[in-house]
């Protein structure tokens, strides 16, 4: 049975909510390249050593992926570009000669440590004038919507494969 859809007014609070928060992410990106730039880095590659620090051990490229919410076939290439520069290297797997993990260098790690305090504070400056309440309510927010789109596509993807099979 398929589901009624209204179509909502050309300007409604919830469109306008979720057109200001691609906006929000689009510029947050873009300041994000542009700030990263004065070490050589993109934010992938940052969030690759930012990633890393916190696992001595390293990570498997995929769950990398995971983490980073993209694509194995993507880290890869963030991690060749990262391994290039001498800022992480790929560290075999005992017993598995197919697998490695990632993990940062020296100089990875050196180059972090340079970035972070600039991060943080570029991060604090983000959120300047927004409360702790408001923060915390938009963190709410957003965990309730995303659990909202979890259910969504499901339910979509169900519905276009089970019209496929007809």
């Amino acid at each position: 049975m398929d589901r009624k859809i209204s179509t909502p007014p050309p300007s409604s609070p919830r469109y306008d909510a979720l057109l200001r928060l691609l906006r929000t992410a689009n510029a947050i990106w873009d300041v994000s390249r542009v700030f990263f730039e004065q070490w050589g880095l993109s934010p992938s590659q940052f969030n690759v050593l930012n990633l890393l620090q916190s696992h001595a051990e390293g990570l498997s490229q995929t769950e990398l992926g995971r983490q980073l919410l993209t694509h194995r076939s993507n880290v890869t290439g963030l991690v060749d570009r990262l391994e290039k520069r001498g800022l992480v290297r790929r560290k075999s797997v005992s017993g598995d000669r197919r697998a490695y993990r990632v993990v940062p260098t020296k100089s990875g790690v050196n180059l972090l440590k340079k970035i972070l305090p600039h991060y943080h504070q570029e991060a604090e400056d983000v959120w300047d004038g927004v409360s702790d309440e408001g923060i915390s309510e938009l963190l709410d927010a957003l965990q309730h919507v995303t659990r909202n789109a979890a259910r969504v596509i499901p339910a979509r993807s169900q519905g276009t494969n089970r019209k496929r099979r007809l």
